[in-house]
């Protein structure tokens, strides 16, 4: 199975001496399958603003974000076929970045908050039953070296 992304980034008007001197615009479009189209941008704490548009979503922050959507649909498919009903599912994920173990940057760390309301208390054992299960299943975890914590 696929899944494709196209990435658009439109030049600044022809002005080279921008772009070889790096003053270009970091603002670029993703485009998804269904129609979906995010506004993207370099992250303001790497390339600083103008160069970049902190209303864009930037790599590390949609990184973040998988891994916490692939997390939660996860646990809620676990928890729908364990009888556990969930009415609300939040998740304030956090992203870290270091060095890896080769001394490159990278997002060195995921951590998930997910707040969960039950229609009735689960446990804590199911609770953890569950979330175990969704991050051993979920690929987007699976597919990283990165360290996925929930918390």
């Amino acid at each position: 199975m696929k899944h494709d992304a196209t990435v658009e980034w439109k030049g600044g008007g022809g002005n080279g001496r921008d772009f070889l001197s790096g003053r270009y615009s970091r603002a670029h479009e993703w485009r998804f399958d269904g129609g979906a189209v995010v506004h993207a941008s370099a992250s303001p704490s790497i390339v600083p603003v103008p160069l970049s548009d902190p209303a864009g979503v930037d790599p590390e922050e949609a990184l973040v974000a998988s891994v916490s959507s692939c997390h939660m649909l996860w646990f809620l498919d676990f928890a729908r076929h364990a009888g556990v009903e969930v009415l609300s599912y939040r998740d304030e994920a956090e992203g870290t970045m270091g060095r890896n173990e080769f001394g490159r940057p990278a997002l060195t760390r995921i951590v998930l908050r997910p707040r969960i309301a039950y229609a009735a208390d689960p446990g804590a054992e199911e609770i953890a039953r569950l979330h175990h299960a969704a991050h051993e299943n979920c690929f987007i975890a699976n597919s990283l070296r990165t360290e996925v914590v929930v918390e």
